[in-house]
């Protein structure tokens, strides 16, 4: 097995009651789950969910003992699906994943789920990927809940509210009867605290007892006429049960003073960026007291009518922080006030931006030109407010922007990715510019430079899939390139699956560097690695050939620059029909350095003959045409100044991070560029036999350098007399 170990994250799930628990949000949430009695938990890998499903992967002991069943689903919707476990049972299942991208994948398996409703608490975990962090499309997970009427919370960004939250969120379900989806922003995932801790408890209900006691119920099944019959429970009976609840159980908060000219309606996940908002506007202090009433909506579907109502009663105007878009809560609330005849203004859109993240310094400006419309007054003490403009005009910064060059988003330091779109390039150089249709994963960076390489990407695992429009006769045939993530998590139905049965002429790229890299290095089902509680080395080759793949090759080293190139170009001039399928191999970088260097450093310790490689340029030989940079852009390659003056030019050099790959010196010599790239071993622990070896190198190296510098014209500045 060779996925990180969550060892120490794993004694934080064994802590008993009056325990302090101190970590991370999304650890948190991994407790308080297993202290809420949950009975099976399922999910996909992504962040900022990432941890919950990798503690738990590592947590075996902790649910074995507990009967809690656990398994990293193949995707989003098979993690969906596990919930129909609380649809005929009285069990409890959770499961998560990154959205809004996970939810599309799982749309169809939570309409039929929130359809039927549920008997058990089925709690979805949502990590809200939204704002500038993002690595995806910036659209919301509100929508989902109100079209398929699920109930929507949304907790403060503190431990003791998200561990509330999932408590809660069980008995809301149960109460009732539907699946409550818990949204966490990247904020709250990786805000650290602490909370009170209880003891883990066992399902009241276990998985072993449904199983061998098996329910049927024919008006939970979404066929007709029981699919009409539940959209009219939705609104008679569910709806009006967890109305009831939350009111109840004061999910929703009231902070500041009970009375004022205007108030605040908030996200509850917006609270620390609003709290700091008003600390600078002078309105708030550091311990959260605000001159201001401040109703937070943990739950943020459904709207609780009568509790909006009473706080907007008797204000003169109220500001929703909603952040993005649309508009969703903002319209409720103006629907509510204006079925009452109530005229309390409503702003919010109106004077915050329409859509991005709402940091400090958006609220800042937004609720200022809030209050000073609707109560100046409260502004009179306000202290100056922190401006990015000023920070970037301090000359230390600015000295600093002119030393750190940009560095935007790109391929890790020795990634076996970045020698497959060098080929790809010379290909290009050779038979001209080709469609590439990209796909999710770390190999979506070859679009950025240097490799400007891919024109779309639709989806996880839809790389061939988005290309299948161009399957008609042309002079060019069209690339797509996915990951082994992407393969296995949809790819080979929906793509190559489709790309066989609709004879596609295209040529597909498989990227297989043995895990799920982009989502923090987790085996799956073709990973090379021994897994003692999963099947894995399952062939991708066999799969694709399996379901009629007849043109189909393996490189199992892509770092062999030359190998790729030719292959690629094979598959392009190829005179057979179908689809030319090329699964490009090797370990990930990043996962490999995490897997060898601990076994490395041990066997250094203990006195064994070790050999790293590290690359270099010879700055003599190098003539600065940089040409190996256009052609692989790692981050460890990069340039310096040389002191011979009849050279203007920098030359390429190589630092301390080189993970001798040897991607640089593959590209050179594929693109016949320039002998200047050598090899080093380092090898600690000498042998007798080593020692002798370099010092014969040293004396014959040194022999030739005196040589040459003996022979160097020099040249001297004329004096004038």
């Amino acid at each position: 097995m060779a996925e990180r170990s969550f060892a120490r994250e794993v004694e934080d799930l064994k802590l008993g009651a009056g325990e302090i628990f101190r970590g991370e949000g999304i650890l948190a949430i991994t407790k308080a789950l297993l202290q809420s009695g949950v009975s099976y938990v399922g999910g996909y890998q992504g962040s900022p969910i990432s941890h919950l499903m990798d503690v738990l992967a590592d947590a075996r002991d902790v649910l074995d003992e507990l009967g809690v069943h656990f398994e990293s689903s193949a995707s989003e919707a098979a993690a969906a699906a596990m919930l129909s476990a609380s649809v005929m049972y009285p069990v409890r299942g959770a499961v998560t994943w990154k959205s809004t991208a996970g939810t599309n994948v799982a749309s169809d398996a939570l309409s039929n789920l929130s359809s039927g409703g549920v008997m058990g608490g089925a709690l979805i975990v949502i990590g809200e990927d939204y704002g500038e962090g993002s690595s995806i499309m910036q659209e919301r997970s509100h929508a989902y809940a109100m079209k398929s009427q699920m109930w929507l919370l949304d907790p403060r960004p503190n431990l003791e509210s998200v561990v509330k939250a999932v408590e809660d969120g069980f008995e809301l379900s149960e109460a009732s009867n539907t699946p409550v989806m818990l949204e966490v922003r990247i904020r709250t995932c990786h805000v650290h605290g602490q909370f009170v801790a209880k003891d883990n408890k066992r399902p009241a209900f276990s998985l072993r007892e449904a199983v061998e006691n098996p329910r049927r119920d024919v008006n939970r099944i979404v066929l007709p006429p029981a699919a009409y019959a539940h959209e009219k429970e939705k609104l008679e009976a569910r709806w009006p049960a967890a109305v009831d609840f939350i009111k109840a159980r004061k999910l929703n908060e009231h902070f500041g003073p009970a009375e004022g000219e205007i108030g605040i309606i908030v996200q509850g996940g917006m609270y620390n960026n609003l709290m700091r908002a008003l600390q600078y506007l002078g309105l708030a202090d550091i311990y959260g007291d605000t001159v201001v009433p401040i109703y937070v909506l943990n739950v943020t579907y459904p709207v609780i009518e009568d509790e909006v109502v009473s706080f907007c009663l008797g204000k003169k105007a109220v500001i929703m922080v909603e952040e993005g878009q649309p508009e969703y809560i903002e319209q409720t609330l103006h629907t509510i006030l204006r079925r009452r005849d109530i005229q309390t203004k409503v702003s919010g859109k109106d004077v915050l931006p329409l859509g991005g993240e709402y940091t400090a310094p958006v609220l800042v400006r937004g609720l200022e030109k809030f209050i000073e419309t609707h109560a100046a007054a409260l502004l009179g003490n306000r202290p100056p407010v922190p401006s990015a403009a000023t920070v970037l005009a301090d000359p230390k910064v600015k000295r600093l922007t002119e030393v750190v060059p940009p560095r935007p988003a790109g391929f890790c330091i020795g990634c076996p990715e970045r020698p497959i779109f060098a080929a790809m390039k010379l290909v290009e150089q050779e038979l001209g510019v080709h469609h590439v249709s990209a796909d999710i994963g770390c190999h979506l960076f070859s679009i950025l430079p240097p490799f400007n390489i891919g024109a779309t990407t639709m989806g996880y695992g839809l790389g061939p899939a988005s290309a299948s429009a161009f399957n008609v006769p042309a002079a060019k045939r069209p690339i797509s390139v996915m990951g082994d993530g992407g393969f296995w998590h949809n790819g080979l139905t929906s793509s190559v699956g489709n790309a066989v049965f609709n004879k596609q002429d295209g040529v597909i790229l498989v990227v297989d560097n043995f895990y799920s890299a982009a989502t923090g290095g987790q085996d799956i089902l073709s990973s090379r690695a021994d897994n003692p509680r999963r099947l894995t080395k399952n062939s991708i080759v066999a799969a694709v050939r399996g379901i009629g793949a007849t043109w189909v090759r393996q490189i199992d080293h892509t770092y062999s620059v030359a190998k790729m190139r030719d292959t690629l170009k094979a598959a392009l001039t190829s005179t057979e029909k179908g689809p030319k399928i090329i699964v490009a191999s090797s370990e990930c970088m990043l996962n490999k350095q995490r897997r060898i260097r601990p076994l490395v450093a041990k066997a250094i310790s203990d006195g064994k003959r070790m050999v790293r490689e590290r690359f270099g340029v010879d700055e003599d030989v190098c003539t600065g045409d940089h040409a190996c940079m256009r052609l692989s852009g790692c981050p460890s390659l990069s340039m310096k100044e040389t002191a011979d003056v009849l050279r203007d030019d920098p030359v390429a050099a190589i630092d301390q991070s080189c993970v001798g790959c040897g991607n640089c010196g593959e590209v050179a010599e594929a693109a016949v560029l320039c002998p200047s790239f050598y090899r080093a071993d380092i090898i600690s622990n000498p042998t007798g036999w080593d020692r002798f070896l370099a010092r014969v190198r040293g004396a014959v190296i040194g022999a030739l350098q005196r040589r040459r510098e003996a022979q160097r014209v020099e040249f001297v500045p004329a004096v004038e007399a």
